[in-house]
């Protein structure tokens, strides 16, 4: 691994929304009307470096079986909040896919992958067969049967495999065989058409393009993507360094370079323009960690620099057309932020995360609260499934990070 790679990827190296008729508009508010707390810890010991590597393994949850969460209920809180879900797993998860409020799926470090499909309070582990060497820093599911997950890691460390039976087999559908390329993050626009990015090669981001839900890839040419920064790259910090909104536009995010830029495709990954961001860069370990667009005009970004008590002052921006132009937040998150997501049905909420702490913002991305100080390192929000028992419909936010953390926000 060069030294680029050994900076970035501690990180990268080491990538209504509480309940049944709760509008994210109604989470918005009762979120900044409650007070800032801690989530409930599994030890004292569960926050640690954000530039620690992801190595630890599985815990007590042996592949194929199910692990269910203790019987004793946590700690009240007062108003929403997350509520760590036991997963029985030590891995350090930064990628996650929430289905709706009942099914997500975490994908982490060791190889590890879980699913549940009963809002957190069992866990089955679904990880490949032997993939205890891979680190998983990304999953996009379409449902709790469908899912793609994406392993990092220079040549052919980086893979992406698919199941279309819940976890039960896995398919393997590239294996990168470019010693130059390194594969961050992976979005797709429906469930046939995505894309995956890898650092550049050549001076320009590699972009996979398919067509059949992940079963097969195909290198998109290079014409269309502006040349790289020297040192500039990707982190595959939350899953969230490559994102999409509808059915043609995807949006890339960049740091380590002299300034930290956002990229923009509307058409699928094939032509590319260029913006720089508020967020500061200049330093391998700084840049825009995460991008979430709610539609193809309003976008925000957070990041920063991820190095454990080093300030990261500017670390949230915001965007209202489509990436083209960006703007600093008035009040940003306090410290680096490496995941975000907007809150379903919400056109000015969404939350930030990082190892200090999750954050709110009810006004787009112009300011932001601290409402919780717990460790994770990605946060998805899920509108729900049309189909299926209204329980499963229900959407949901989930939050993802170190020793095996997963929570879901409650009311």
């Amino acid at each position: 691994m060069t030294s680029k790679g050994k900076t970035r990827r501690a990180v990268s190296v080491g990538r209504r929304a509480v309940s049944v008729g709760l509008s994210g508009a109604a989470l918005a508010a009762a979120l900044t009307a409650a007070p800032a707390q801690a989530a409930p810890t599994p030890t004292s010991s569960s926050t640690t470096s954000s530039s620690t590597t992801a190595s630890s393994t599985t815990g007590s949850v042996p592949a194929g079986s199910t692990t269910t969460a203790p019987g004793r209920a946590a700690p009240r809180a007062t108003g929403p909040s997350w509520r760590l879900k036991e997963t029985g797993a030590q891995a350090r998860f930064r990628g996650l896919a929430a289905v709706s409020r009942s099914t997500a799926w975490v994908a982490g470090s060791g190889g590890t992958v879980l699913r549940t499909g009963d809002g957190g309070r069992s866990w089955r582990n679904v990880s490949p067969a032997g993939a205890t060497g891979l680190e998983f820093r990304d999953i996009e599911a379409f449902d709790g049967r469908r899912a793609v997950v994406l392993a990092i890691g220079e040549g052919e460390a980086s893979r992406i495999l698919r199941t279309d039976d819940g976890g039960a087999s896995w398919t393997e559908s590239f294996r990168n065989p470019d010693p130059r390329a390194f594969y961050d993050c992976v979005t797709f626009f429906d469930s046939r058409h995505g894309l995956a990015m890898s650092d550049p090669v050549d001076g320009r981001y590699r972009i996979l393009s398919t067509g059949d839900g992940g079963r097969s890839w195909t290198v998109l040419p290079t014409a269309g993507m502006p040349e790289a920064l020297p040192g500039e790259a990707g982190f595959a910090a939350s899953g969230q360094c490559l994102v999409s909104s509808g059915p043609r536009d995807v949006w890339l995010a960049t740091g380590g370079g002299a300034t930290a830029r956002v990229l923009h495709s509307s058409d699928r990954g094939r032509n590319w323009t260029v913006a720089e961001s508020t967020i500061p860069a200049g330093d391998p370990v700084r840049g825009v960690f995460a991008l979430a667009f709610r539609d193809r005009t309003h976008g925000i970004a957070v990041g920063g620099d991820y190095r454990t008590g080093q300030p990261s002052p500017r670390a949230g921006a915001v965007s209202r057309d489509g990436g083209r132009t960006w703007r600093q937040a008035h009040t940003p998150p306090p410290a680096y932020r490496s995941g975000v997501a907007w809150l379903p049905h919400s056109r000015s909420a969404a939350l930030a995360v990082g190892p200090t702490g999750t954050d709110l913002t009810t006004d787009g991305g112009r300011t932001w609260r601290t409402v919780d100080t717990g460790s994770y390192d990605t946060v998805d929000c899920a509108a729900g499934p049309a189909y299926g028992p209204p329980s499963s419909r229900a959407s949901g936010c989930w939050a993802a990070g170190e020793k095996g953390r997963v929570a879901r926000l409650e009311r």
